[in-house]
């Protein structure tokens, strides 16, 4: 970190306290109202992140966390069953992010074959990507950017008046005959609320756009929420449980298809996530806390598979219990927040596949503990700012009884100029001091890795800059960044050591423009990302860091009338090719363009009841999703194909409130 660049960014931030008035009379206990400034949506989407609303994911019906992010440039994932979606920023996978639903942290990617997370798209109320720079409280390991997951809760669903409401839902997709389900249950009793939701998807397996069946793509997952409420006098408890699950026969590598092997073999993937918050229903000034406290656990469990070499059975166990307490205060010019975090998380990776060499379980485990303060300001002269800092101390063992540890300091820094009515420039930069990384501990399971005795923990460095303009019913901007990443755990297979690697980096810039009209809206994005891995390109080899180059989409609704509303999505991939991938025996990423669309109806005569008929993939595309596999001869014997996205699907969903 060069100090000189650091130290700028705390005395900006410093000045930006002080002029806020942070330093006002705290004695006033007025009542405030919560405003969008306090969530941070201004540092997010006009600055080159994105947010999936409430809105959107009603239009979208997503099914997976492909179609979630259908309509965001800078976010891909990659293809295959569901549990094998990764969510990549920018070319920067989510492990370099800090992701939460609801708050709580999520662990780190635990193998490249399997997914980010398992998240279930049927709870999701709202999707916040902060691209690169990311905010204090946003959490630990915020290297390139933080996602953050909201579930809805009863207040989202209840109708005005009612005390409690149901929703029931059931679809059927033609393609894999996948039948979706879901039924929740809701209500307010005054001081008490309750949310109870369960999910259920099954199918076989889909075909791709060439109407070859794709082995071990079946939708298996089942999900249960509930969220239990309780209100006395100012206060607020909210006691909540997450459990997602997909459960069935894959592939033994499911983000790929190595050597067009279709043996399939039983894999079970779980979340679970309990979680237990404070608030106050009374805020002021100075008074507007959070408490939280929460578990998490994932596992991946796969039995029944002995092989010679260093594949073979293997159980995936990663543990964490942590929390926050933190406190907003309105100042005169916007909010300031401060608290304090930690988080405990456990490693188990237990190889009961017997690989030679290899201990039959590894463990490694994690302390961490942070400091942060984060203010969001609105001036009167049409300056917005968004800065912060934060501390953290972390403790590493690894699984051969080393012990690390090391502290840093983060800071970051947004402004924004209103130069005219509508229009601003922005710019922000930051450095955050990442802790140590373990990378993908998954990979453990094969061999016998040792940490190197000079560990160091990561760091990043984040710049910014565009304009964004809204004029009428248009709204569009435009951002450069530049997201490096050093010092992350890089996995030597020739001496079977986990030591420091060099540098990532994606640098480019992505636009957004939209429309709002009376009946509807249409929009669409462009993203260019050049991803590089120590100066040289990336291979898309399915890592923590894959290249992306051109992506757009385009996007549409339109209420014909107060029944009836139709659109879709289109979403572009551009040609990806380089000398690199081509020495590397890589083909190119081929252009694909994939359309969905759909139509929604209410009819008049049955209250609350909603007819959808969706058709994604409407040319039957031939395709494979950007940041994939692609085609690469790794030798005579070994060839890996990509895995095909799904092809042309047919579905019709009704849902019904009452």
């Amino acid at each position: 970190m060069k100090v000189s660049r650091f130290m700028a960014l705390c005395g900006v931030s410093y000045a930006a306290f002080a002029a806020a008035g942070f330093a006002q009379e705290i004695y006033e206990l007025d009542p405030i109202n919560i405003s969008l400034i306090e969530a941070g949506q201004e540092n997010i989407e006009a600055t080159g992140g994105a947010v999936i609303s409430e809105e959107d994911i009603q239009a979208i019906q997503p099914q997976n966390l492909s179609e979630l992010f259908s309509r965001e440039s800078g976010v891909t994932v990659s293809g295959g069953a569901g549990p094998s979606k990764r969510v990549y920023v920018f070319g920067m996978e989510q492990s370099n992010l800090a992701v939460t639903v609801d708050g709580v942290p999520q662990g780190v990617t635990s193998w490249h074959h399997t997914g980010s997370n398992v998240v279930d798209t049927a709870f999701l109320k709202s999707v916040e990507v902060e691209a690169g720079i990311s905010t204090a409280d946003a959490g630990f390991g915020a290297a390139a950017g933080s996602l953050r997951y909201e579930t809805v809760s009863a207040g989202d669903l209840l109708e005005y008046g009612d005390n409690f409401g149901g929703r029931a839902s059931l679809g059927y997709s033609d393609n894999g005959n996948t039948l979706t389900s879901s039924l929740a249950a809701f209500g307010d009793t005054g001081n008490f609320d309750y949310l109870v939701v369960l999910s259920n998807q099954t199918g076989d397996d889909y075909t791709d756009g060439s109407g070859t069946e794709v082995t071990g793509s079946e939708a298996a997952a089942q999900g249960l929420m509930t969220k239990l409420g309780y209100e006395w006098a100012e206060h607020r408890v909210e006691l909540s449980y997450e459990h997602s699950e997909d459960s069935a026969d894959r592939v033994i590598k499911m983000n790929m298809d190595l050597n067009h092997d279709d043996t399939v073999y039983p894999l079970d993937i779980t979340n679970d996530i309990v979680s237990l918050r404070y608030t106050t229903t009374a805020p002021t000034d100075v008074w507007n806390p959070e408490i939280l406290l929460y578990y998490s656990e994932n596992n991946y469990w796969r039995p029944n598979y002995v092989v010679d070499g260093r594949n073979g059975d293997m159980e995936l166990d990663n543990g964490a219990i942590g929390g926050k307490i933190e406190n907003t205060f309105t100042v005169q010019s916007g909010s300031i927040v401060t608290g304090v975090d930690f988080a405990y998380q456990d490693y188990s990776v237990d190889n009961y596949g017997d690989v030679t060499g290899t201990p039959e379980i590894q463990n490694l485990d994690t302390m961490q503990v942070g400091a942060y303060v984060q203010g969001r300001f609105e001036f009167d002269n049409g300056i917005d700012l968004s800065t912060g800092l934060r501390a953290d101390h972390m403790i590493f063992n690894d699984m051969d009884g080393q012990r690390f540890e090391d502290s840093g300091i983060s800071a970051n820094l947004t402004a924004s100029y209103e130069f005219a009515p509508g229009f601003e420039v922005f710019a922000g930069a930051s450095q955050t001091w990442v802790g140590y990384d373990i990378g993908e501990y998954g990979l453990m399971h094969a061999r016998d890795y040792d940490f190197a005795s000079d560990y160091a923990g990561a760091s990043s460095t984040n710049y910014k800059i565009g304009v964004n303009g809204s004029r009428g019913a248009f709204t569009g901007g435009l951002t450069y960044f530049d997201i490096k990443v050093e010092d992350y755990a890089n996995y030597d297979w020739t001496v079977d050591e986990i030591n420091n690697g060099g540098e990532v980096r994606s640098k480019g810039m992505t636009l957004n423009l939209a429309y709002n009209y009376a009946n509807g809206r249409i929009g669409g994005s462009y993203t260019k990302a050049d991803v590089s891995e120590n100066g040289d390109a990336v291979l898309p080899a399915g890592g923590s860091i894959v290249p992306v180059s051109d992506l757009a989409t385009l996007y549409v609704d339109h209420n014909i009338s107060d029944q009836l509303k139709v659109g879709g999505t289109v979403a572009w991939a551009g040609t990806l090719d380089s000398d690199l991938m081509s020495a590397s025996n890589f083909y190119a990423h081929d252009s694909y363009t994939v359309v969905n669309a759909y139509a929604e109806y209410k009819p008049q005569q049955v209250d609350g009841l909603t007819l959808r008929l969706g058709v994604d993939n409407l040319f039957d595309e031939y395709y494979y999703e950007r940041s994939s596999y692609v085609y690469t001869e790794i030798s005579d014997t070994r060839i890996v194909y990509p895995q095909y996205a799904e092809g042309r699907a047919i579905s019709l969903t009704a849902t019904v409130d009452f």
